[in-house]
């Protein structure tokens, strides 16, 4: 694939995965997305012959990828793992208030319009899912404990994102950042 067609794949992905954060798989079209990409038509059948499921399965990976690399620039600058979760929570905060509370997390509209009958997006939430725990796990290493702490601080992370974005606040995220601290300590 030329450098243009990789662009134009690039653009689509971007913006099914902008457009599903705001408003889900089931509020996003394909038009929607074309519009927002400024494809053309003929581009999305071309580069994701799977249609809509490949699409958003690929938009989701990517975001995935993208909130890997941020946690692995965190992981350098913040050493102990309370203050490495509170950096991913700034992080997403910034993100969510910057977006005008549109975008928590990338991967959980998905996951909530899909999970329960698509088995390949399933799929593609659940292997992101399970990175971010691997890279929580891994600032967890020599605790009895960690999967099980990986696990819970990812929830708590995903439930403060959420409530951040229903009362437009990052009171949830601040709240939740001092818990885990203190569950860490």
């Amino acid at each position: 694939m030329g450098q243009k067609g990789a662009e134009t794949r690039d653009r689509l992905l971007d913006a099914t995965q902008e457009l599903m954060e705001g408003g889900g798989y089931f509020g996003t079209g394909l038009n929607q997305v074309i519009a927002a990409s400024g494809a053309p038509r003929g581009s999305v059948y071309f580069h994701f012959p799977g249609g809509k499921d490949q699409l958003v399965g690929e938009s989701v990976r990517q975001a995935g990828r993208v909130m890997e690399e941020a946690m692995e620039r965190l992981a350098e600058s913040e050493p102990r793992a309370g203050e490495f979760v509170g950096g991913v929570l700034r992080h997403l905060g910034d993100r969510l208030e910057e977006s005008g509370w549109r975008k928590g997390c990338p991967v959980a509209s998905v996951a909530l319009d899909t999970a329960a009958d698509n088995d390949p997006l399933q799929e593609a939430c659940s292997d992101v899912y399970a990175s971010w725990e691997a890279a929580l796990r891994a600032r967890l290493e020599g605790r009895a404990d960690a999967d099980d702490l990986a696990v819970t601080i990812l929830a708590l992370i995903e439930g403060a994102l959420l409530l951040a974005r229903a009362h437009r606040s990052r009171r949830p995220l601040d709240s939740v950042a001092r818990q885990i601290g203190v569950l860490l300590s």
